[in-house]
């Protein structure tokens, strides 16, 4: 029951950023409501069990961080710049049915994939009891591990952006020199990282279904796929994917 009740918030959740995107005219916004969905559903099971725990206020706390830090990093970049280039293609692509597709599509789907990927914050917050196990402490660590590569990856990349004598180049320092996608990398491991925190508790197992959405949206479909079709313009980018791992860091390949 419990389990619905959060669905039906979330619901709500999606819907107001549906209504804002219209009033905004950009369907943007919904990269700044996918961080802060989490944390809202983290907030909200963590509330209504009212046995407030070590583990279960670690875990809020980590996805309140990520996606408060994920949904501001997001905003910034998009700030008085023109709607993303996805999404405007889209508006275009759609014609009459924008609306209607943008409602489903985006932020009805999006608001599904969200429930399934927070599974893990749910089990954990609603039927954890008062011993924090080694599992806890393995999964936190793959967290802060996860967090770092997103949080510094989106760092180096936006300071990168910024200097002007960077204008046609490609990202290949810092993290970025042993992936081409450290924030990616860093994302999944985050949620795997949770994911081991589930273990400890009941039934927890069953919410692996959530990393491996996660893993699966962000390799098979709307992330590294995305963005290396997007970065293959660039004449940098042959010599830079042969030389970078794709997904998890590895010490770079020495130039042939």
């Amino acid at each position: 029951m419990i389990f619905l009740l959060l669905a039906l918030l979330l619901f709500i959740y999606m819907n107001l950023w549906f209504v804002t995107s219209i009033f905004e005219k950009r369907n943007d916004v919904a990269d700044i409501a996918w961080g802060l969905g989490f944390v809202f559903l983290a907030w909200a099971s963590f509330l209504f069990n009212d046995t407030y725990l070590m583990q279960t206020v670690l875990v809020t706390s980590m996805v309140s961080v990520w996606g408060v830090r994920l949904a501001y990093h997001i905003a910034k970049r998009n700030w008085g710049k023109p709607e993303d280039y996805r999404y405007a293609a889209w508006r275009v692509e759609w014609g009459k049915y924008f609306y209607l597709r943008s409602y489903f599509q985006i932020y009805i789907l999006q608001g599904f994939l969200l429930f399934l990927i927070v599974l893990p914050v749910l089990f954990i917050n609603l039927y954890s009891d008062n011993v924090f196990t080694y599992l806890a402490m393995i999964g936190s660590l793959v967290w802060c591990v996860g967090f770092f590569f997103e949080s510094v990856g989106d760092s180096q990349l936006a300071v990168f952006i910024k200097d002007p004598n960077n204008k046609g180049k490609l990202m290949q320092r810092g993290l970025w020199k042993y992936t081409r996608h450290p924030n990616y990398f860093g994302e999944v491991t985050q949620w795997w990282g949770i994911f081991i925190i589930a273990l400890s508790v009941p039934y927890g197992w069953i919410s692996i279904i959530g990393p491996i959405t996660i893993t699966f949206l962000i390799l098979k479909v709307s992330g590294v796929p995305m963005l290396e079709k997007k970065m293959e313009l660039n004449p940098e980018f042959a010599e830079y994917k042969k030389r970078t791992s794709m997904f998890i860091p590895l010490p770079p390949k020495k130039d042939l």
